[in-house]
């Protein structure tokens, strides 16, 4: 199946769904690029932290900060929090920023988000996306907005474009693999960029860009969701090589469908049925 194939098939998992699905697709082996709507500026959630992480190395390697800095996990830091699973560890709890880091990324944490994020300005997060190219991706919080309605404004929340994410884990794939101009634009050295990739890889939510995949296949990739739908960014691998990078966000997704079932469901499947297209036909 050639690239335009390929765009058809997508566009037409795309209809009728229900609610509305934004996607960008590189090829990795041709590097074309296909896409719905991957312009289009739409709540990130947690994939957020794929850019966040990305800004905390470039801070550590000019010095700003430390991967090796104690964290504290505090009883009152736990409250309210529902992604992760340092609000459920006993306070006290200490561990190196670079595991902050991780958690992050692997299971959504936002206590370790705002542990990463505490001693940078939002603004730094917006301007160093900007500075790799995400043009059209906004920082606005460090924790999520609570008590939001299905219908917010984007400015309550960080925004981003499914081409913006795509861009994000081309340049760490091409930093990890040692490309010069990858890691200059990114301002974070080879070793970890790799380490950002491998952390990626560890992600233990694998509904969405994995779930259609075969079990054991290696994917890089962070999740989120919010009020206004589901999203995933990655990178999938077959045979140890990149095979497509792709980002894909639901929009304006009912809590429950005609059918009865939860919109998230339906919305999860969406999203894994286009990454398994991409993989028969490309793999």
């Amino acid at each position: 199946m050639n690239a335009s194939e390929l765009n058809a098939r997508l566009q037409a998992l795309s209809e009728n769904r229900g609610f509305d699905i934004y996607w960008h697709v590189r090829l990795a082996a041709s590097g074309e690029e296909l896409t719905r709507g991957g312009d289009v500026v739409l709540p990130s959630a947690s994939v957020r932290k794929i850019s966040v992480m990305m800004a905390a190395l470039h801070a550590a390697g000019e010095g700003r900060l430390d991967l090796d800095q104690p964290v504290v996990i505090r009883k009152e830091q736990q409250e309210g929090i529902l992604s992760g699973v340092c609000q459920y560890m006993t306070p006290g709890l200490t561990f190196p920023m670079r595991d902050a880091i991780l958690q992050m990324i692997i299971t959504s944490d936002n206590i370790c988000t705002y542990e990463v994020m505490k001693d940078l300005e939002i603004a730094e997060f917006t301007a160093y996306c900007r500075r790799i190219g995400m043009e059209n991706t906004t920082h606005r919080t460090r924790l999520p907005p609570v008590g939001l309605s299905p219908a917010h404004a984007l400015e309550h929340v960080t925004t981003t474009t499914a081409q913006d994410q795509v861009l994000l884990l081309q340049l760490i794939l091409a930093g990890a693999e040692g490309d010069a101009a990858a890691t200059e634009r990114l301002g974070v050295d080879a070793v970890n960029c790799a380490m950002a990739l491998r952390f990626l890889t560890w992600q233990r939510f694998r509904s969405m860009i994995p779930g259609h995949l075969p079990t054991m296949a290696t994917v890089a990739n962070k999740t989120g969701w919010g009020e206004r739908g589901w999203m995933d960014a990655a990178i999938v691998f077959k045979d140890d090589a990149p095979l497509y990078i792709m980002s894909a966000t639901t929009d304006q997704v009912p809590k429950v469908m005609p059918n009865g079932l939860p919109g998230r469901v339906t919305s999860t499947v969406a999203i894994a049925e286009l990454s398994r297209a991409c993989w028969d036909a490309l793999g």
